[in-house]
């Protein structure tokens, strides 16, 4: 019982331990997108597959998504605002 309590605590010390490299991960590979265009996607793949630890590979996917969600809200909004 003690032991299902402390995973999520040691999830969370994780988590907060490894939060800003995930994050600086993200951006850089975000970055990138713009001179890779088309092979970005398969590199970002690769990029991910090399890192060795499954927890911090979910951590920076997650950022990427939000950064790459993020972007694309900009975007639109940049858009919409230049319509008449």
């Amino acid at each position: 019982m003690s032991e299902a309590r402390s995973r999520p605590l040691d999830r969370a010390a994780f988590h907060q331990r490894h939060q800003a490299e995930a994050v600086r991960e993200a951006q850089r590979m975000l970055a990138c997108r713009a001179a890779m265009q088309g092979a970005w996607f398969d590199w970002v793949a690769a990029q991910l597959y090399q890192m060795d630890s499954p927890p911090f590979v979910a951590m920076v996917r997650r950022e990427l998504q939000r950064l790459v969600q993020s972007a694309h809200d900009q975007a639109v909004t940049t858009v919409r605002s230049l319509q008449p």
